[in-house]
């Protein structure tokens, strides 16, 4: 979850954990044979859910308690990768899928496969295709903790006031010829400091002060909030397979095409300029009112319905491609680390992190959507009895592809996102640069 809950941090001591970090993947077992796990998470708005399903693991497994620590997302994996490397890892994190297969790789993980079978866990029970996931070379790495799907969240005030009305938004088209109804309504969105709108002749694409789409480009190898989306729309598809593929297709004509339509957004003014982008994050500029389209993740669904927000914002389906409308799926998992001193305990706690008892609790709190399908229901219910509707992302459920799952995701992270910047920056043509990527990032794999 989420491919762009993003990176940085150096520092160590200084990341509010709850326990030392020396104390990490060996927390021991203190008198009487009780046990203390550690347990990572980065997102603080699902720390109380999470805490709650520790409490009831605690009462069901009065010998084990769970320690929980979150930090912001930035800080998380640099924490994690130095202290795997240090031999003292938390005994279970979550984990995503752009960094598990590193640490599958380099025998980081504990297979729980033998567990599952043990344990005759239900995997029929989780959203179709997550499961598998988390499974290379017949070793399984994690049980499906939930998913997120993508959608538009549309400033409706905004919209209203350039006379587009909400329901023109259910099935809007897109091909990167045009840009299909998707361009048509971008453009009356986009308001310049005169009050045109992108279809005026006047308009002046110099002096916008509202943009009528925000695009995401720190958005790493798979696009999930942005390129990718429109692109797999477009007919275009990551790897020769996936998971688990060997060659990437960033040379894909279909790819170069998507990418040329978002740099024409923004030469027509209707974006931002990526080299006059701010730095603050797309969901901040859409609140304060700086833009009015956007692509975004089912994670920031209370971002954008929070009571405090003043403006009115609604979640519409994507538009409609010529190979039909398309969403990644994407989804965490709870791994345990290989070097733990306790694994059967890590295995029960990791079952019930997966289990409906847990699952049906994060479920209540409607901050995600949890992996077991009927959980997610209730998830589902949860916000229509808050006044959310939700529909743009459980329907969006129905027909997605999978971000890609392989070796070296994180090395190509980096390359991936530099060249398609350089595109969008006009420093390299789509075609000539993205085979070169192509080239480049397929090495990694010989």
């Amino acid at each position: 979850m989420r491919s762009t809950r993003r990176r940085t941090g150096a520092f160590l001591l200084s990341l509010a954990l709850t326990v030392p970090l020396a104390a990490c993947g060996s927390s021991g077992d203190s008198a009487g044979g009780a046990t203390t796990l550690d347990y990572w998470l980065w997102d603080d708005r699902q720390l109380a859910a999470y805490q709650e399903c520790a409490d009831a693991f605690h009462a069901a497994n009065p010998d084990i308690t769970v320690k929980i620590s979150q930090t912001a997302w930035n800080q998380y994996w640099q924490n994690l990768t130095t202290q795997l490397a240090s031999g003292e890892a938390p005994d279970v994190w979550t984990n995503q899928s752009t960094y598990y297969p590193q640490f599958a790789t380099q025998n980081q993980l504990l297979d729980v496969e033998p567990f599952v079978q043990r344990d005759k866990v239900d995997l029929t029970a989780y959203q179709q295709g997550l499961s598998d996931v988390w499974v290379k070379d017949g070793k399984r790495y994690g049980l499906p903790k939930d998913w997120d799907t993508m959608a538009l969240v549309v400033n409706t005030e905004a919209l209203g006031k350039q006379g587009v009305d909400p329901a023109q938004l259910e099935d809007l088209t897109w091909n990167p010829a045009d840009g299909g109804t998707f361009e048509q309504v971008i453009a009356k969105a986009t308001v310049d400091a005169a009050g045109r709108n992108g279809l005026d002749p006047a308009f002046d694409k110099d002096d916008v002060q509202v943009y009528g789409f925000l695009p995401e480009w720190a958005d790493g190898g798979n696009g999930q909030n942005g390129w990718g989306i429109l692109a797999a729309a477009n007919g275009f598809s990551y790897l020769d397979k996936n998971p688990w593929g060997t060659q990437y297709r960033y040379g894909d004509p279909k790819l170069a095409e998507t990418i040329t339509w978002f740099k024409r957004l923004i030469d027509k003014g209707y974006a931002p300029r990526l080299d006059k982008q701010s730095s603050v994050a797309n969901s901040e500029l859409l609140l304060a009112g700086k833009g009015a389209i956007s692509f975004t993740g089912s994670w920031t669904i209370l971002t954008f319905t929070d009571a405090k927000v003043k403006q009115k914002f609604a979640f519409k389906p994507l538009p409609v491609g010529p190979s039909g409308r398309k969403s990644p799926i994407n989804g965490l998992s709870d791994a345990i680390w290989a070097g733990s001193e306790h694994p059967e305990q890590a295995w029960k706690w990791v079952k019930f992190l997966g289990s409906s008892d847990c699952q049906d609790r994060v479920a209540r709190r409607a901050v995600v959507f949890p992996a077991i399908t009927s959980a997610s229901a209730k998830a589902d219910a949860a916000h229509q009895a808050q006044g959310r509707d939700v529909r743009a992302f459980t329907g969006a459920a129905e027909n997605t592809f999978l971000l890609p799952i392989t070796e070296h995701g994180t090395e190509l992270n980096l390359m991936v996102q530099d060249a398609i910047q350089s595109v969008v920056l006009g420093d390299a043509k789509a075609d000539e640069g993205l085979k070169d990527l192509n080239d480049k990032v397929n090495a990694l794999f010989k």
